[in-house]
């Protein structure tokens, strides 16, 4: 008998000892702010402070009647690559306005955030170039750099001065490329764009800003923590997801016309996926109206982050440099992080456990994601559960 296959139950029983097991989990009903989770095979009703919606979107009526109204017009498959017939004339409009929401020449849509920084990344470089990363992005932009094949260089997390120094110190031809998250979907830190710009600008490198995280959710337009900067540049490529704040599914990049349509070209994740369906690109304008129309869903989200973020630390909670709707309760390692999120669990709260590989070593944490439809009193269940705990 072929037992080539045996060491993944050996495999797996190691990462649950070492508390680093992830389980499938089910989610019930609609993504809002209150959901029905199952986990452990027992199914409970749970604030969900778990969710990347964070402007409460993806259950929206208007997302939903502008998606049946679309299936019944076209049905539901895409049934090919963007470069034979997948790319409809709802891609299209999609991309127009994403390009006029971002204020660039152009934009191209990808099937997920990852697939684009994964095909944008390996497009721009290649062999013989050299990549400048922060330590903390995101594993789409770490996974893109390796299948580059480029020289990859790792400067500490959100530290400028580092960045410089490698930089400086950057030898060969070939071209050159900083990359890095605007804001980290762990620790709910920014990174330093406008310093991290002038040094991509003085050095002649092109500059990747992922804003998965900030798109729709920062800036007097939404746009990103790149309008909060004031950043604008040629030599600059943006990342954004639809799949979060825009409450739908998919991931677009937007810059020059020239860049575009190299992407079209060379970026494999584009040209050998099948387009996602038309049905999302309708959804996803339907979010991008209420994205635009509805500044007080931003508002709201500040304001709950803020006081959810000040009332954690009174009580004494680790939250590192968050300054975002991203709030990490930093508790090292994964056993005290894995033990809490259960405790969490049973009192009504779902706040996932963060532990290696999605964090480095020594780093675990509960990851509290807010969106502008929570609740204060749903705060206040989260705050006095936890503090609780502290006893």
């Amino acid at each position: 008998m072929n037992r080539s296959l045996d060491w993944i139950a050996d495999s797996l029983k190691a990462l649950e000892q070492a508390n680093l097991r992830r389980f499938r989990t089910i989610r019930q009903g609609a993504q809002q702010a209150s959901i029905e989770f199952q986990a452990d095979q027992t199914t409970a009703p749970l604030i969900n402070f778990a969710s990347n919606d964070y402007l409460g979107i993806a259950a929206d009526q208007r997302l939903v009647s502008a998606v049946q109204e679309q299936i019944l017009r076209e049905g539901w498959g895409s049934g090919a690559s963007p470069l034979i017939t997948g790319r409809s004339q709802w891609h299209a409009e999609l991309e127009r306005r994403l390009a006029e929401f971002e204020s660039s020449e152009d934009a191209i849509l990808f099937s997920t955030g990852y697939a684009a920084n994964v095909g944008a990344i390996s497009a721009l470089v290649g062999s013989g170039d050299t990549i400048f990363s922060d330590a903390k992005n995101h594993a789409s932009i770490i996974d893109g750099c390796r299948l580059s094949r480029a020289n990859v260089q790792v400067y500490r997390h959100n530290d400028v001065a580092h960045l410089a120094e490698l930089l400086a110190a950057g030898q060969g031809g070939g071209r050159r490329l900083v990359v890095t998250d605007s804001l980290f979907s762990m620790d709910g830190d920014m990174a330093p764009l406008a310093e991290i710009a002038e040094l991509a600008e003085q050095s002649n490198s092109m500059l990747l800003v992922d804003e998965a995280h900030a798109t729709g959710v920062f800036g007097s337009n939404g746009t990103g923590l790149c309008e909060v900067h004031g950043i604008h540049s040629s030599n600059m490529i943006r990342i954004g997801t639809l799949s979060k704040a825009f409450g739908s599914c998919g991931g677009f990049a937007s810059g020059s016309l020239a860049l575009v349509e190299w992407l079209y070209n060379r970026a494999r994740s584009y040209v050998f996926s099948t387009a996602m369906p038309a049905v999302t690109c309708v959804a996803s304008l339907a979010a991008l109206e209420i994205v635009q129309g509805e500044p007080q869903r931003r508002q709201r989200l500040v304001e709950n982050a803020t006081y959810l973020r000040e009332r954690l630390q009174s009580d004494g909670w680790n939250t590192g440099h968050s300054a975002s709707q991203i709030v990490p309760i930093f508790l090292g390692e994964p056993e005290r992080a894995v033990a809490l999120a259960a405790k969490l669990r049973e009192a009504g709260c779902l706040v996932p456990a963060i532990r290696p590989p999605s964090v480095p070593e020594g780093e675990s944490l509960l990851r509290i994601s807010l969106t502008s439809e929570h609740t204060r009193s749903q705060l206040d269940q989260l705050i006095e559960t936890l503090k609780a705990m502290r006893r």
